[in-house]
């Protein structure tokens, strides 16, 4: 059996990365874990620095359930999983907005960022749309927050693609990393 190939759709705020994600599933038929901080958000209006564990080990949760539950009743295992979002971006938010971040979160960040065939880095080229959850429109926040996420793969030698351009740009060359790393070609 080959093993599951884990697509992480990764970088600042408002760089299309829930969008991306969901033409990604329905492009590859894969099986797509949502981002379960914006539901939190959705549900409770507020997230605090106490929030972060919970919504880490539901996300990590989720994704381990993508896994693990394909493949019966008929249905034929997949080839990937599409993540809208990760572990280090919890940590990031967390490190951003409280200035720490639970412990077992960073630990299960640092384990779980190896898990994840191939990181799509989405570049804040594309004008910042203003959404209740979003914290940074100023450029200089978003450069920032750029060079922050990028650097969180960089410092761990985590496979990754910049995906830049417009949002039809942005899918065509998103479907063409991720058939790579089907082919082998790239990731782990």
């Amino acid at each position: 059996m080959n093993e599951i190939k884990r697509i992480a759709v990764f970088g600042p705020e408002s760089t299309g990365k829930t969008m991306l994600a969901e033409k990604l599933a329905a492009h590859f038929n894969a099986p797509l874990v949502a981002e379960y901080a914006r539901e939190f958000w959705d549900r409770h209006g507020v997230i605090t620095l106490e929030d972060m564990s919970p919504i880490a080990h539901e996300q990590w949760r989720r994704e381990d359930e993508a896994q693990l539950s394909q493949g019966f009743e008929g249905r034929a295992a997949p080839q990937l999983i599409i993540c809208d979002t990760d572990a280090l971006t919890t940590t990031l938010w967390s490190d951003l907005l409280y200035g720490t971040c639970p412990d077992d979160v960073r630990r299960g960040a640092e384990q779980r960022a190896k898990k994840y065939s191939l990181y799509l880095l989405l570049d804040i080229d594309v004008p910042f749309a203003p959404d209740p959850q979003r914290c940074f429109p100023a450029q200089a926040d978003r450069e920032k927050g750029m060079r922050l996420w990028r650097g969180a793969l960089e410092r761990r030698n985590l496979p990754f693609e910049l995906i830049s351009g417009d949002w039809a740009e942005r899918e065509r060359r998103a479907i063409a990393v991720i058939e790579r790393v089907l082919a082998g070609k790239i990731g782990a």
